[in-house]
């Protein structure tokens, strides 16, 4: 079977084996991984991490969420495009159960650690149409409070307080709370 064309026509960018078995239930995992292996030799994936294939024009938000599991992208990245924070930063940031920084095709990835209760909670946390979950600005800037206690933030405008009310009990923190009010 040639599993390239579906693979292809799959709106996702980047695989774990585990998903692209999921496209091919009747597939051996070891079958897929051979075949995969081969489209990275032969140049049609890419293989930015061990047991993590990519689409040559990968999404690389997408990335961000698979290279560690779960995750949610968050904090400068979201209040940036957002507009809270004006500073430049080419950081892809997340919120994950560890701390870590990856730079993967001259990008870096920074993830910065939560309590797994906090990240489960999906109030504030949305799936795009490109699979890629993300924290919402009010998520985002909970997030940063909560792991920053002295953030500057340039304009709160394009924050909903009541969003931001929705999504603070999720912390469990009373700290949060004062400094939230």
């Amino acid at each position: 079977m040639n599993i390239l064309p579906v693979i292809y026509q799959d709106q996702r960018t980047v695989y774990k084996i585990a998903d692209i078995a999921m496209l091919f239930p009747q597939e051996d995992s070891r079958y897929l991984s051979d075949r995969m292996r081969y489209f990275v030799k032969t140049g049609r994936f890419l293989n930015p991490r061990k047991g993590i294939y990519a689409k040559p024009n990968y999404n690389p938000l997408e990335l961000g969420n698979i290279l560690y599991t779960p995750s949610y992208i968050s904090l400068e990245y979201v209040l940036q495009r957002s507009g809270v924070i004006f500073q430049y930063d080419t950081r892809i940031t997340s919120v994950s159960y560890l701390s870590r920084e990856l730079t993967i095709d001259d990008r870096l990835f920074s993830y910065r650690r939560i309590k797994q209760d906090i990240i489960m909670e999906g109030a504030g946390i949305f799936r795009d149409s490109h699979h890629v979950n993300m924290a919402m600005p009010e998520r985002a800037f909970l997030d940063i409070l909560y792991l920053n206690k002295d953030f500057y933030f340039d304009n709160l405008e394009p924050l909903d307080k009541h969003k931001i009310d929705k999504i603070i009990p999720a912390y469990k923190s009373i700290s949060l709370q004062k400094r939230v009010h």
